[in-house]
């Protein structure tokens, strides 16, 4: 069977046992999204779901785990333990650990054979031997919402923002401006968010973002303006309530619970969106209203 056509839970107890026997290897977010045949942004969030924390706090905490094996029943140095580890100092190493562990790296050699930390709430832990028997991933149900709907293709105008999530308002008022200016704004006109990065794994300067507006005519755009399609297809959508803030606990649901539950595929070739049915400034920002857009198959 190809791996595209595995269960998700499949597919991710591969990439969770690839990540343990690889701890010193290349355990980059591009190799291991292409070991479970997602797309880069899609790869993240569905392993967020499922996990219950980020890639990368996985691997970080795996190390952590790994050392404190190796100070409990080896004699490797310190030094030597930290920079295996990844880290670039015994400091910045003790540091860490003793914020996983509760004490320093020494202490922990010598008064404690226990490996894991308490109070932690990660389900998946180091193992020397690791086995995919022993992982247990978060398997809490979805509580959104969801629909699918089969929708036409778009044509938009849009404008590339390029930063934080938080900041895309300068480009929807210059987009917004413009439009009005020309008379190509109505009651029809879906407002749509093309969100093509991850902020908990790419670096906030290096996040796009397309703010589009619908349009049914061809239009001569100024040259930060650009036109492209929304395929048609079939998408599955669920809504938040509220402000943007809670976004990122939506996608989490959406991604990691319900998608893995449900049977469908994401078309990696394709970014999630988000339409923005109420936003500020027409409301509060606790009564905006966004649907979250995933294309499946």
């Amino acid at each position: 069977m190809s791996t595209l056509l595995k269960p998700y839970n499949e597919r991710m107890m591969e990439v969770l046992l690839y990540i343990q026997h690889n701890l010193d290897g290349d355990l980059s977010p591009e190799t291991l999204a292409d070991q479970a045949c997602f797309s880069v942004a899609h790869f993240h969030r569905i392993f967020k779901g499922m996990i219950g924390e980020s890639l990368k706090e996985h691997i970080r905490r795996l190390r952590l785990e790994r050392a404190a094996y190796r100070l409990c029943y080896t004699d490797d140095q310190i030094m030597e333990i930290a920079l295996d580890s990844g880290f670039e100092s015994p400091v910045t190493f003790s540091r860490a650990f003793k914020k996983r562990f509760m004490v320093p790296p020494s202490d922990f050699r010598n008064n404690s054979r226990t490996m894991f930390a308490p109070g932690n709430d990660g389900k998946i832990h180091y193992r020397p031997e690791p086995s995919i028997n022993s992982f247990k991933m978060d398997d809490s149900p979805a509580k959104c919402k969801v629909e699918i709907r089969v929708r036409e293709e778009t044509q938009v105008i849009f404008i590339r923002h390029v930063g934080s999530y938080f900041e895309v308002e300068k480009a929807w008022e210059k987009l917004c401006g413009w439009a009005y200016s020309k008379g190509l704004l109505s009651q029809d006109t879906e407002f749509l968010g093309l969100c093509y990065d991850d902020p908990d794994i790419t670096p906030e300067e290096k996040i796009r973002y397309d703010a589009c507006i619908s349009i049914d005519k061809t239009v001569e755009l100024p040259p930060e303006m650009g036109h492209q399609i929304i395929p048609a297809g079939k998408y599955a959508i669920t809504t938040h309530y509220g402000s943007y803030e809670g976004l990122n606990d939506a996608y989490k649901e959406f991604y990691g619970k319900w998608l893995p539950a449900n049977g469908y595929q994401l078309k990696n070739s394709l970014p999630s969106f988000e339409k923005y049915v109420k936003a500020p400034p027409d409301v509060p920002p606790e009564e905006a209203i966004t649907e979250i857009w995933l294309a499946i198959y």
